[in-house]
């Protein structure tokens, strides 16, 4: 199952017209469920969607997905790199008036080399992505990430605050 995820402010037609239509191109194979939030000016034909979801199904199904599509949005990314299920983020755009600045380009550039991310820079890019990562290729699980910090960074930042206090 995929599992199309937007963020719950503001809406992200662009991302939500082009899962809808590659579902919609696939047939009865490929299963989406998505979170599209109450302010969606697309409403997705070819799979089951709703506006919200509380943060326990949420997790469920980012745990359950066998992909999570969604906005460059740190939470979802962090979820995703959490519960070790591929994600394909596609960055909301400034210009297009998806969000205030490209601060998710630039995100998305960043994290373009972690493995269990891949990016698609347009709509354009997504199907041909999607079609990759539904089939098993190249949609191999992140290395989960720790739920609790890295002892060299708390060991430093202990050392920073505590510095001069003796």
């Amino acid at each position: 199952m995929i599992f199309l995820t937007i963020g719950s402010h503001e809406p992200f037609d662009r991302l939500v017209r082009a899962v809808d239509a590659w579902a919609g191109a696939s047939g009865q194979g490929a299963r989406v469920f998505g979170q599209i939030t109450d302010r969606a000016g697309h409403i997705p034909q070819n799979f089951e969607h709703v506006a919200k979801i509380g943060p326990e199904d949420y997790t469920r199904r980012c745990t359950e997905a066998d992909l999570i599509v969604s906005h460059v949005g740190m939470g979802t990314i962090l979820t995703a790199l959490s519960v070790g299920t591929p994600a394909l983020l596609m960055p909301r755009r400034g210009h297009l008036g998806e969000t205030r600045n490209d601060h998710q380009v630039a995100t998305a550039r960043h994290l373009s080399d972690r493995p269990g991310l891949h990016i698609a820079e347009t709509e354009d890019d997504l199907p041909a992505l999607l079609d990759r990562l539904r089939d098993g290729t190249g949609a191999a699980p992140s290395d989960r990430l720790s739920p609790v910090a890295d002892p060299q960074l708390t060991t430093a930042l202990r050392e920073f605050i505590f510095r001069g206090q003796t």
